[in-house]
């Protein structure tokens, strides 16, 4: 029988460092609730918003595999590796800290903010060398239809990750039945709504509200509204 979580937007922990505001789903720096360390190999949702010119100066990650969904204003990323790019709501950044790295991501427009969910995964392999990727999934976007944003194999659509993981994201009219057939057994999925309000297994959601789902093998979700969905896919168990 499956199981599940709910985690709604007022429960999030929430820091406000006045350039920063974070909602953050599970702990992370001064948020501790033993209770929201990680579901499975997620680790870290952050729904932030970065003030206009600010953002996070030079940082480093190991052994993360960490995930950008910019939603509103646009942030510039640099990185040890060379990189430097600037990513804008409909793109996807991803970054396989392996060994190492040191980054900073600012917001690139000095008058508006910039919002974006930062979402971190515990890799399946460890020590890998440092990697970085971005993609546009904007134009190939269906109406009512998942878009899958991110999986574990290099050649299927959008980023990959070092782990047994799958990101789809879709925008659906008000009283759609959305079906999801999970890619791999063992692994749960945690629905998080950017926009809109959906029912699962009889517990509705709000914005910004999620729910993890795992012992199952397939969820249907029902909308209330015109609803902007993230599902995120992701073993139970982390090595």
């Amino acid at each position: 029988m499956a199981q599940s979580v709910l985690h709604t937007a007022a429960s999030r922990g929430v820091a406000d460092h006045g350039w920063l505001k974070s909602f953050q789903s599970f702990s992370f720096s001064g948020y501790y609730n033993p209770e929201r360390i990680q579901f499975g190999a997620l680790r870290v949702l952050n729904d932030d918003i970065v003030e206009g010119g600010q953002g996070f100066g030079k940082h480093p990650h190991d052994n993360m595999e960490i995930i950008s969904i910019p939603l509103e204003g646009e942030l510039k990323h640099q990185d040890s590796m060379g990189n430097a790019a600037v990513i804008k709501p409909g793109e996807i950044q991803v970054m396989s800290a392996g060994t190492g790295i040191y980054h900073t991501e600012y917001n690139n427009l000095p008058q508006q903010p910039a919002q974006f969910l930062q979402i971190w995964l515990f890799p399946n392999k460890r020590n890998v060398t440092p990697r970085y990727d971005q993609i546009s999934y904007q134009q190939q976007a269906v109406p009512n239809q998942w878009q899958q944003l991110l999986s574990p194999n290099p050649d299927d659509a959008g980023v990959w990750i070092y782990q047994d993981a799958w990101f789809h994201k879709g925008v659906f009219d008000a009283n759609t039945t959305v079906p999801y057939q999970l890619k791999k057994a063992g692994n749960g999925v945690y629905v998080f709504v950017i926009d809109g309000s959906i029912t699962i297994n009889g517990q509705q959601l709000n914005s910004r509200d999620a729910l993890g789902v795992w012992d199952t093998d397939a969820i249907s979700i029902t909308t209330n509204s015109k609803a902007d969905i993230l599902l995120i896919e992701v073993p139970m168990t982390v090595a």
